[in-house]
């Protein structure tokens, strides 16, 4: 019996992680034209005590290749208790009172205005609210951007009649086992990503690199029905863009595009992290999501199942073996097309000790997400 539901378990998560594995090979790579410039962006940056890091996005803003008068970018100060408003201005070359907005041509700091339980939500909305174009682009504080990112975008939304777009994010540094484990970690969903749209069923997007019409988010009223739940600024909102117009959320799939972010700086912060993207996943409405999200924890179960299995004789060795090498090998298929769009096939040394670490990891995020509220920015939430 137990060997049955072992064998079932995994059968299905082959077929769960083939299926976006065969998702990644049809969304087609977009290639940039050289099409003069149309379309003008908003681009928000929320950020709160990020002093340490608004000077590299600040400088990879400075370096995009796109005619200044056609982008803005509205930079949202989320009561920052540090000199994250002082570094920007310093950087500007601009000077003011903490107390009010700044703007120097295409650059402005504002300050949140907090409405909901959700301080990033607060921030977009508040970002757009007083936002001069149509095509909202949100990022990070602590991202690097790409000099030919709107470019980039510019070209996708000329091509293609686009509402929401979806771009590729991953991260920067890989020096120790931590940041390698979690890029792994991360470049799979970026994986999972890529796959859900070329099958037609998107699940996942990433705040750090999202964009979409003004117009479209008013229409969806915004966050309105996922206020009270802190994370999800972006994962609710494709939800109700694909629910409005499914045919018109497209995915960016161009190294031109890609955005680099941080990795967590210790485990307890990684932990911290996946604790508050397990609290949005929860309250996910979208049922092929869950189903995905269920799969794979019961796969990485099954895992972690095995040697106690084989050690009561429920299940025999051979089958043991040949159960992890099938789980083993469609997370490297998968993992492996991934990792070669971003260029990051380095990783690759680590999977053989992350794939024996992270059913460990993903079972017990999953155990802590039904009792742990989370730590964020200085600020505990709760589930």
């Amino acid at each position: 019996m137990v060997s049955f539901i072992f064998i079932f378990a995994i059968i299905i998560y082959l077929c769960i992680i083939g299926w976006l594995s065969y998702g990644f090979d049809k969304v087609d790579d977009f290639k940039v034209q050289d099409l003069p410039p149309k379309t003008k962006f908003s681009v928000i940056i929320p950020f709160r005590n990020e002093a340490k890091n608004l000077p590299k996005v600040l400088e990879s803003i400075l370096k995009l290749n796109y005619p200044k008068s056609m982008f803005e970018i509205i930079l949202v100060d989320d009561d920052s208790e540090d000199d994250s408003v002082a570094i920007i201005e310093n950087i500007l070359g601009t000077t003011s009172s903490k107390k009010n907005d700044t703007q120097l041509g295409n650059i402005q700091i504002i300050k949140n205005k907090r409405i909901s339980n959700s301080p990033k939500k607060d921030a977009i909305t508040s970002a757009i609210k007083v936002s001069k174009f149509n095509w909202i682009i949100t990022t990070d504080s602590d991202c690097i951007l790409p000099k030919y990112w709107l470019d980039t975008f510019d070209e996708l939304i000329q091509l293609k009649s686009s509402n929401c777009i979806v771009a590729p994010v991953t991260y920067h540094g890989n020096t120790s086992f931590l940041n390698r484990f979690q890029t792994l970690d991360f470049l799979s969903l970026q994986g999972a990503t890529m796959g859900s749209f070329g099958i037609k069923k998107p699940i996942l997007c990433n705040g750090a690199n999202f964009a979409y019409q003004k117009s479209k988010f008013l229409s969806v009223n915004g966050f309105e029905g996922n206020d009270t739940i802190a994370s999800g600024d972006d994962i609710f909102l494709l939800e109700k863009f694909i629910k409005q117009d499914a045919q018109n959320v497209h995915y960016l799939k161009s190294n031109n595009a890609i955005v680099t972010t941080n990795p967590a700086e210790s485990t307890k912060e990684l932990i911290q992290q996946r604790l508050r993207w397990a609290a949005k996943t929860s309250q996910n409405k979208n049922w092929f999501t869950k189903v995905v999200g269920l799969i794979v924890i019961l796969g990485n179960l099954v895992c972690l199942g095995l040697i106690p299995a084989v050690y009561f004789n429920s299940i025999t060795l051979k089958i043991a073996i040949a159960l992890f090498i099938i789980k083993w090998s469609i997370d490297f298929l998968l993992l492996f097309k991934t990792v070669r769009f971003f260029k990051q096939e380095i990783l690759l040394y680590s999977f053989v000790f992350s794939s024996l670490v992270y059913p460990i990891f993903n079972v017990y995020i999953a155990f802590l997400s039904f009792f742990k509220s989370y730590e964020w920015k200085g600020r505990r939430f709760s589930k």
